[in-house]
């Protein structure tokens, strides 16, 4: 196991005195000023010196970047208890727009440890977060209160302090400032925390305080006690202080730069007096003096304590002394290995103690065999010590004769931070929430067809008391669904638009449509698993396993792989090595890594000297595939060549030529790619992108090609027809969904053309160097648009774009501005399909209710590539002008702005557009007809027969295969009086019992079922015995439809187990049924069989008496299944 950087590079630097003389010079002058030091020794240096002196230390850095960098660093040396970061709240001097909550909160754990927290710390802040004046002390003590295990506390009084400190009354508690209550318990997001606090009363005391998660509401931890703090931008009262005034006397402010910091100190000062003159009058304004802190006052407050200042240029300070060490900075190897190797030799031979750290084990072991493979084991061995850390910088002492070298300059890797802000709230919107049912909403039920439903309802039954939903049907019939039946109701999600006919309870016709579309359902799937079991069994090449180039290639990509995606390039890999053909869909959001996964299988098929087609939608998307494949694989033995309609004649002979005799290793191309004067020597993979763009012709002649050739298909929407046969496992499907660390969702809101946003907007984009999007569909008008944003900002470089240019031009113009010479592009759609400028941040789409969603969620897509944040404005006419599928195309599209949610849209879309080709044309009909859900329940019931009928036995040479594509247990119906359900008094926001119920109807296993009972423990207290015997119930669900019951009624504390009426049916004859009849002729106490005789013969049933609660029922099943 690699060591951490604490217990390993951290004792051994302290032992040899490493910084030694700067601490001893910090002892005898006030200032120090080091030069000459190297990488991330400043990080260390501050580590040190809190490990050796245990006081404040407040660690100053010039840019923001470096200072999540720094703070990692410092992170994993001393603890994440022990570091704070500081951000800044507004990035402009009286910036009206709202401050991001997470910095807020930052700051206000800042300050709380500062007033309340004895315990050294060290506090990195930027000089613009300096820049803001804070509460004094006093002044923070008023706005603060503090809660612990043990106080006396009125339960009102509680409540009166929340809203005396502004605080929010909300159902869930989802950020700072909301809180809720239930029952006894209290839920409150306190400014101070990152996480919220769950307080527990007994009576009027405090009983317990737990920390909980917000996403999923459950507690993660307890704690004794925490400041209650409100917002302090609100707090009025008070002078406000620099923070320096805050720290303790005896603390030391290390800097970087101090110089610079006192440069944008001064910067920010001057611009807030600017803009300050600039205010409207009418509004009293602070003055600047009162909320900023200018260049003069923070000198003269820095002069009071010990400072460091790791510096090529020290400021003139009295009582200051200057340090030269001797360091450079990490030797790159460019990824040259046996340079490397060279280079720890000859350290090592000059007396040097090398150290590497690696960010994970798997880069140790990369490294490891790079190594191995060209040179004898056992001298690597003692060349370097290994420790794992996140260091940013490797240095070389060559006075204390130390090198600490890190893996991912060895390996020319992009190093992300982890950003502190792990509470932004998660906006995601899930598919949960998409098919949750709300009041008025259309569903389906299985027996009765298409009815609205109306709410809960409570219905008293004998006098015992149950929950049911309340259905509408044609006639105002009403119909009631116990919750136990929800498996038979489902929300309709059908096209919009079409007037939705309410069925009539009772009347054929639902029934005649059901048995019509099980009929073609069953055609249908039966070719499909057809097509499926065939290509299981076809053969097809079997790649060799990885070679040390592949290893080489992988650990140098720059980003770190996500699991999903380490899991998907496991996933390809073993298919392109066993003897299958591969057909693997990888569904990934823009930007999700994608594109590396495919490199990655293309590189190991060249490597085995096959051929891979690369088949792309776009010309310019060819030409970028080109751009990255190239860079990716420049130091690698590979030809790729790629073809579009911008090459010249004589290019796409030579490439032709190229690919006939093999010299082209991998060819990128648009559809030219599947013409037929195409011939490849040995074509091994093919790779195809976006595949939803494809026409069905070309879509067609990439069967006949896919036969028997390994086939990877990358897909960011996955349309509905894909997306549903991948479910039903007809090809395998890898989804990458969780986005690279550190990428931001995206800003996205939808506005009405307005001038002043547009100019503030490409404004902001401009300063801060980044460039813009425009796209607007209509070519005939793309010229007055750029002349309009012309006009707004007149230092913008505005060029145009579209389909219809000569291409040569068109290409010329895409490329000067993905290479930065123009700020805007103004073009029609063609950027959705993959240009890829990860200094483009913000987006215009222009009447954006014309675009379809997974279009509009592959444009947004475009930007926020890099690690800062992106802007998306939708540019809509009035909400009343549209249709309403527009409307609700562009709120899904601004809810989920998250990254990775091209899943759920596509869900959304799927719905919107009414799942219309999910198996072909007719079969839309049907769709619209019985809603989506129903369709797909339908689709399981078809299987299901076709699982027994006997042409469909042989297709599988495994029973294994078989059972995927099954779900086998069968939905029983309970009838009872007891009391099943989560009472009012529990659980009384409606919606939230709503969404339980459906939740608990999903629940398949035991341990989900236990998982579901902590849940609602921990978030609504002790369960009531109403809510023990609807969860006992469930399980009782599951052993029914084990031991073949077809239905169960439960009343008057009777049971009674109806077994199928058909006498013929397969039951009657097997194992099972011997088992039941021999157990309860021993046991004749505990139930009897009974039978009963009806119009249609006779039933058999199981019938026990003196039942009190559900779960006597369960230990009986629980011993006849022994």
């Amino acid at each position: 196991m690699l060591k951490n950087i604490n217990q390993a590079l951290l004792p051994e630097l302290l032992k040899k005195n490493f910084g030694q003389e700067i601490f001893e010079n910090v002892e005898k002058n006030q200032h120090v000023s080091v030069k000459g030091f190297a990488g991330s020794v400043p990080s260390i240096l501050v580590a040190e010196l809190f490990l050796t002196q245990r006081k404040d230390v407040l660690f100053i850095i010039d840019d923001k970047e470096s200072a999540h960098y720094i703070t990692s660093e410092l992170e994993e040396m001393i603890g994440e208890e022990n570091v704070l970061y500081f951000p800044e709240t507004h990035l402009e001097p009286y910036q009206i727009e709202k401050t991001q909550n997470a910095n807020i909160v930052l700051r206000t754990e800042v300050l709380n440890r500062l007033n309340f927290d004895k315990k050294a710390k060290i506090i990195v802040a930027t000089a613009s977060s300096l820049s803001e004046k804070v509460l004094k002390k006093e002044d923070f003590k008023a706005i603060s209160h503090t809660i612990k295990v043990g106080d006396q506390l009125d339960f009102d009084f509680t409540e009166e302090l929340l809203n005396q400190f502004n605080f929010n009354f909300t159902d869930f508690v989802s950020e700072p400032g909301d809180f809720s209550v239930r029952g006894g318990i209290v839920d409150v997001f306190s400014y101070a925390y990152e996480k919220p606090f769950r307080i527990t009363f007994f009576g009027n005391e405090v009983e317990n305080i737990k920390e909980f998660d917000i996403e999923t509401q459950l507690s993660t931890g307890k704690v004794n006690e925490f400041e209650l703090v409100s917002n302090m931008n609100f707090a009025v009262s008070g002078s406000k202080v620099s923070l320096l005034d805050l720290l303790p006397k005896d603390s030391f402010i290390v800097t970087k730069n101090a110089y610079l910091t006192l440069k944008k100190l001064k910067d920010f000062y001057e611009k807030a007096e600017q803009k300050f003159e600039t205010l409207s009058k009418e509004i009293k304004h602070q003055k600047p003096e009162i909320l900023f802190v200018s260049d003069e006052i923070f000198l003269e407050d820095f002069q009071k304590f010990k400072t460091i200042d790791f510096t090529s240029q020290s400021l003139q300070l009295y009582d200051s002394t200057i340090l030269q060490l001797n360091q450079t900075s990490q030797p790159s190897f460019h990824k040259n290995f046996e340079l490397l190797a060279e280079d720890l030799k000859e350290k090592k031979a000059e007396g040097y103690e090398t150290w590497i750290s690696f960010s994970s084990e798997k880069q140790k072991e990369r490294l490891e065999e790079i190594f191995a493979s060209f040179q004898q084991e056992e001298e690597n061995q003692k060349l370097y010590n290994v420790f794992k850390s996140e260091l940013h910088e490797g240095f070389v002492d060559s006075q204390l004769k130390i090198s600490v070298y890190t893996d991912h300059q060895i390996f020319d890797r992009y190093q992300r931070y982890k950003a502190k802000n792990s509470f932004a709230k998660s906006e995601q919107l899930t598919l949960k929430d998409l098919m949750s049912l709300k009041v008025g909403d259309y569903i389906t039920h299985i027996d009765h067809g298409i009815g609205k439903f109306m709410g809960l309802v409570k219905v008293t039954n004998d006098g015992k008391t149950q929950e049911c939903f309340k259905l509408t049907y044609k006639n105002n019939d009403l119909l009631y669904v116990s919750i136990h039946s929800l498996h038979k109701i489902s929300k309709y999600n059908g096209p919009d638009g079409r007037e939705i006919v309410l069925n009539k309870l009772g009347s054929p016709s639902w029934k005649s449509l059901k048995q019509k579309t099980k009929a073609k359902v069953k055609q249908i799937a039966f070719d499909l698993i057809k097509l499926y079991a065939q290509r299981k069994t076809a053969k097809g090449f079997s790649f060799s396993p990885d070679s040390y180039l592949q290893t080489e290639l992988e650990a140098s990509f720059i980003y770190e792989d996500t699991p999903d995606q380490e899991k998907a390039t496991t996933d390809v890999k073993r298919d392109m090595e066993n003897d299958g053909v591969m057909d693997r869909l990888i569904c990934g959001d823009v930007g999700f890594g994608k594109t590396e996964v495919a490199i990655r299988a293309a590189f190991k098929a060249a490597t085995d000297g096959k051929q891979v087609a690369i088949l792309v939608p776009t010309t310019i998307l060819a030409f970028q595939h080109y751009r990255s494949f190239k860079e990716r694989l420049k130091e690698f033995p590979v030809n790729i060549s790629y073809l579009n309609r911008f090459r010249s004649t004589k290019q796409k002979n030579e490439t032709k030529e190229g690919l006939k005799n093999g010299k082209i290793d991998i060819v990128i191309g648009t559809h030219q790619l599947v013409g037929k004067d195409i011939e490849f020597k040995d074509l091994g993979l093919l790779i195809i992108d976006e595949e939803h763009k494809f026409g069905v012709n070309v879509k067609d002649k990439l069967k006949t090609l896919k036969a028997n050739i390994d086939t990877l298909t990358l897909t960011a929407t996955p349309i509905p027809r894909t997306l549903q046969f991948s479910l039903m496992a007809a090809r395998d499907l890898s989804v990458i969904k969780t986005p690279p660390p550190n990428r931001q969702p995206v800003d996205t809101q939808i506005i009405g053309f307005n001038e002043e946003i547009l100019r503030d907007a490409i404004s902001y984009e401009i300063q801060r160097d980044g460039q813009v999007y425009f796209i607007n569909n209509r070519i005939e008008n793309l010229k007055d648009i750029a002349g309009l944003i012309q006009r707004l900002v007149p230092d913008a470089r505005v060029i145009t774009g579209h389909g219809q240019m000569e291409g040569k031009e068109l290409e010329a113009r895409i490329l000067d501005f993905m290479e930065g010479k123009y700020d805007v592009l103004v073009s029609t759609t063609i950027v959705e399909s993959g240009v890829d400028v990860p200094n483009a941040n913000t987006i215009f789409i222009n009447d954006a209710q014309k675009f379809g969603m997974a279009d509009l969620h592959q444009m947004r897509g475009r930007v926020g590539r890099s690690n800062r944040k992106a802007f998306c404005y939708l540019i809509t006419p009035p909400f009343d002008m549209m249709t309403s599928d527009a409307r609700k195309r562009l709120e899904a599209i601004e809810q989920f702005s998250d990254l990775g949610s091209g899943f759920q849209i596509a869900m959304k879309d799927l719905e919107i557009r009414g799942a219309g080709d999910l198996l072909g044309a007719e079969q839309s009909g049907f769709i619209n007809e019985m809603g989506f859900e129903t369709y797909q329940k339908l689709m399981q019931e078809a299987l299901e027969e076709l699982q027994n009928e006997d042409d469909f036995q042989d297709l599988f040479e495994n029973e294994d295969d078989r059972k995927k594509l099954f779900k086998s247990t069968k939905e029983v119906n309970i009838d009872t009086d007891f009391e099943l359900m989560l009472p009012d008094f529990y659980v009384n926001s409606i919606e939230e019992r709503l969404s339980l119920y459906q939740k608990l109807a999903e629940i398949q296993s035991k341990d989900e079922l236990q998982k579901f009972e902590n849940e609602l423990i921990d978030r609504f207290g002790n369960l009531p015995k109403e809510a023990i015997n609807l969860l006992k119930s469930v399980e009782l669900k599951w052993l029914a439809s084990e031991i073949g019951f077809d239905r169960i009624v439960m009343k008057n504390g009777i049971f009674l187990g109806y077994f199928p009426d058909n006498p013929q049916d397969k039951f009657y004859q097997s194992e099972k049924f011997r088992n039941i009849i021999a157990y309860l002729s021993q046991n004749p106490r505990e139930a009897q069989l009974k039978e009963k005789s009806g119009k249609e013969g006779n039933q058999l049933m199981m019938r026990k008496d003196a039942v009190k609660n559900v779960d006597e029922v369960n230990v009986l099943l629980n011993n006849i299944l022994g």
